[in-house]
């Protein structure tokens, strides 16, 4: 089979190599990739900014595949189904955090398309306990970057709302997101239906972001040195800019929350403590749980949420990969093995 993979520690760029189809251990899965999301972890990953990836290691965290081989006592799948394969891969199942419902902080914890290979492939093996059914109503390129895009933007947006709280009922909860791509167009559609004000915040100048956020229907849009229209009750940083800190800190509300979204960020600038009195939460989510993702897909049969991707043919994954390292993507790149043109939809 096709796959592109990352042949050399920090090159920037995947290479197209033949594999042999793998032999199915005990509780694996094989699956036909029919779609794998470009995510920002894929550029951290290629680039260098996370350490000791698995050399050479297939890239791709958000597939949706089609089962085609189950190993040896795997229960809940048959050949055939339609999953999702997501970020986490493997834990260890005993540790304190594992037993304790953070299984995201599990210390033996492999994730997909780093340690263990991913979708940037014609097919893909999982271990079937960390795969997941995928709602009919969403079609395989479309559904792809929910698989981390939209898993990571729940998790942020679920802790800010459990630490923020609800704020006065008599006015909708106000939150602020701080980089406009794929995580954030998706959670902008479940904070709006789920009643509240949503502010976008994207880097000054960059005119085809803003444009974006406002397509999505955002209660507001404007540069990331700008201030919202009112206090923001809690704000999510997309963009890996360490600079934003100290500025979503100055837009929040006594008692507002910061929440670090992403896997990698450049470094967080000096500030003055009055940003963060006044019980002030600065916090970061990593990873993601099985059941974030079971609640997640969960509530996306009932939010109609509508991904904007751009479709790569597999060979042309370096091209998705620059596109997201240059800012040229609104919404999400979306791999598809079987396609020969890239279009966008």
């Amino acid at each position: 089979m096709r796959a592109m993979a990352l042949m050399r520690p920090r090159s920037g760029r995947v290479e197209m190599i033949q594999k042999e189809s793998a032999a199915l251990s005990p509780g694996q899965i094989a699956v036909t990739v029919l779609a794998c999301g470009v995510c920002r972890t894929d550029l951290h990953v290629v680039d260098g900014d996370l350490p000791h990836p698995a050399i050479p290691i297939v890239p791709g965290h958000e597939i949706v595949g089609r089962v085609t081989r189950l190993g040896a006592g795997v229960t809940g799948f048959t050949v055939g189904d339609r999953v999702g394969i997501p970020w986490l891969g493997y834990t260890c199942g005993i540790c304190e955090f594992c037993r304790s419902g953070r299984e995201n902080l599990c210390p033996a914890a492999r994730f997909t398309g780093y340690q263990i290979d991913g979708g940037y492939a014609e097919e893909a093996v999982a271990d079937a306990r960390f795969c997941f059914r995928l709602p009919a109503s969403y079609d395989d390129l479309h559904i792809a970057p929910l698989l981390c895009a939209g898993l990571i933007g729940y998790r942020a947006y679920r802790m800010a709302r459990l630490s923020a709280g609800n704020g006065d009922e008599a006015r909708p909860w106000r939150l602020g997101l701080y980089g406009f791509g794929a995580a954030a167009h998706i959670i902008a559609q479940v904070a709006r239906f789920q009643g509240c004000e949503v502010h976008a915040f994207v880097t000054p100048g960059d005119e085809r972001a803003l444009e974006f956020a406002r397509e999505v229907r955002v209660t507001s849009a404007g540069w990331s040195n700008e201030a919202p229209p009112a206090a923001l009750d809690a704000a999510l940083i997309f963009a890996p800019v360490g600079a934003l800190v100290p500025e979503a800190l100055s837009r929040t509300r006594p008692g507002g929350i910061v929440v670090c979204a992403g896997i990698h960020m450049t470094d967080i600038p000096s500030f003055e403590y009055r940003l963060l009195w006044e019980e002030r939460i600065v916090r970061s989510v990593a990873n993601l749980t099985r059941a974030d993702a079971r609640d997640f897909l969960e509530l996306a049969e009932h939010v109609p949420i509508r991904t904007q991707v751009q479709a790569y043919p597999l060979d042309d994954a370096n091209d998705a990969l620059n596109d997201l390292r240059a800012g040229r993507l609104s919404g999400a790149a979306v791999l598809r093995p079987g396609d020969t043109a890239a279009h966008p939809s």
